[in-house]
Parts: C-alpha cells; structure tokens; sequence
C-alpha cells in the first residue's frame, strides 16, 4: 500500500464529514458566548481539541459497528468493514485521537469544557455504539446527547459556566438530533433491516415514525427560537431560525402525503443539515442582545 492510500484510510476512519459538521458546531457555540470578544488561540484550541476527541469516537464506532457495517450498503465500504485496517491499529490509533484531544482541551479551555467532551465521547462509544444502538429503539434519544457535546462545549469552552444559554444550546442541538436520525433510518430502511438494528421505522413504522419527526421539529423551533427570547442572540438569528425550522416542519408534514418515502427522507435529512449549519453561523454572528430583551433581564430579580 502506498503512503498516500495509508494516510487516507486514517483520514476515512475518523469519518471527516462528521468531525466537519461538529467543527462547524462547535464554532458557534464558542462564538455566541464571545459575542464579539474573540480569543483566536482559545478558539482553535477548542475546536481542534472537540475534533479529535470526536475522530477518536468515531474510529472506535466503526471498530464496534465493524461486523454490522458489512451488512449495509451505506456502510459496507468502510475501511475496518473491509479489513483494511487492522482492529488494534485503530483502538490504538483512536486512543491516541483521543488522548491528544483530552489534553489540548484540558490545557487550553476549562474543567467544564473537557468534561461535557469526554461524557459525550463516553456516551457515544460506550452507551450508544456498544449498547443502546443493538438493543433499544430509543437510542437515538440517548445518542443525541453525545451530538450536542461540541457546541455545548463550545460555549462553555469561553466562559466556564453553564448557564441558561448553555441549557438551550443543550436542547437545540439534542432535539435536532432525533429527526435527523429518524430521517436516515427511514431513507436507509432495508439497511438497518438488514443489519438488525431496531430503530423506530423498522419497529414501530413509518406512521408513528413521523409523527415524532413532526413533534420532535416542533419542539426543536420553540428551543432554537429561545436563544433570542433569553436574550442570548438577535433579531437576525430569530428570523433565520423561525424561517429554517418552519420550512424544515413544512417538509417533515409533507411525508404523510402519498409519497416516495425513501426521496422524502433523503430530502429531510439534507435539510436537516442545512438548517443547523446555518444556524451554527447566524448564532455565530446575531449575538447582539435585542433592547426589549435586555431592559427584560436588566429589571428580572
């Protein structure tokens, strides 16, 4: 194997899109708690730092989820699906991703920050991967945790503190989670038939499975709508929000027309990340406290 096909299959194994997207999270939550005081070594501190301790998490899911991927179209050609890499090579490779992770957030952020790091690295690989994502319909649920760690952390990263704003960063980013889950099981059904994982549309169908898309949207709008009503972002990120979450609700009703499911599906999990990139970036940029807001909290006990 020549070098440059060994440097890409370290690269592939860590999943880099999903290191991006968690990234561009990140991002926004270190910056919306800047609001405009930003600490560019703190700031690439913490995103490097949340990037591979996501990296680690993800090569020990494809070590775990090894036997399963090969069952599965979308995941058959991974690289440990494959044999390409050899198990202890990449526990160890994880293991040092993470390690290095740990002790750039360690030294550089807050206590704070690389706790909710390595409790979502804990949920995710040793909570969700090993267990719940075999056994409970509902993994999702739990999973979604360990997807809202790096905004989370992000924010926390600036100021050391969990406070209200930190609680609905935690809420945006957990009830995003489960429509966009239920989208790709929906769009990848015979897949995770397939490999015999329960989740919600292969044990419960795809009536039930879109109702919680809907209520889960809904629930999603008021949480993301909040950040302006607590005063933590302006006018410009409630317009983008309201707009993003009642088209993506618009789609998501849409699914119980008579449709082809599979195209649905597809279409809502694209949207889905639309929607909270965009929101990552208009969080990241709105952080202007609007007036009414601010005299609110100003006059609150």
């Amino acid at each position: 194997m020549t070098m440059p096909e060994a440097i890409k299959k370290y690269i592939l194994v860590t999943k880099p899109g999903i290191i991006f997207g968690n990234l561009i999270t990140a991002a926004g939550g270190f910056l919306l708690a800047s609001k405009g005081r930003i600490d560019i070594g703190a700031l690439l501190s913490t995103i490097i730092g949340i990037s591979l301790v996501v990296a680690s998490g993800c090569v020990f899911n494809n070590i775990i989820d090894r036997n399963m991927d090969r069952k599965m179209v979308r995941t058959r050609n991974r690289v440990l699906a494959q044999g390409l890499m050899s198990p202890k090579a990449a526990v160890c490779y994880a293991l040092f991703l993470g390690i290095a992770g740990m002790v750039l957030l360690w030294s550089a952020t807050n206590m704070l920050c690389a706790a909710i790091v390595l409790m979502g690295f804990v949920i995710y690989v040793v909570v969700y991967s090993l267990y719940l994502k075999r056994n409970s319909v509902y993994s999702a649920l739990i999973g979604s945790l360990a997807g809202a760690a790096p905004p989370l952390a992000g924010y926390c990263a600036v100021g050391s503190r969990f406070d209200m704003g930190a609680l609905i960063i935690l809420s945006i980013f957990t009830l995003w989670q489960m429509p966009h889950c239920y989208a790709i099981a929906i769009y990848r059904f015979k897949d995770y038939a397939a490999a015999g994982i329960p989740v919600l549309p292969v044990h419960r169908g795809m009536p039930t499975t879109k109702k919680h898309i809907v209520a889960y949207i809904l629930a999603f709008t008021a949480a993301a709508l909040m950040l302006t009503v607590g005063g933590y972002a302006g006018y410009g990120y409630l317009a983008v929000a309201a707009a993003m979450s009642l088209s993506w609700l618009w789609m998501a009703l849409t699914g119980f027309k008579r449709c082809d499911e599979r195209v649905w599906a597809k279409k809502l999990f694209i949207f889905s990340i639309v929607t909270i990139a965009v929101l990552s970036v208009m969080m990241a940029a709105d952080f202007t406290v609007p007036a009414a807001t601010s005299s609110f909290l100003a006059c609150a006990p």
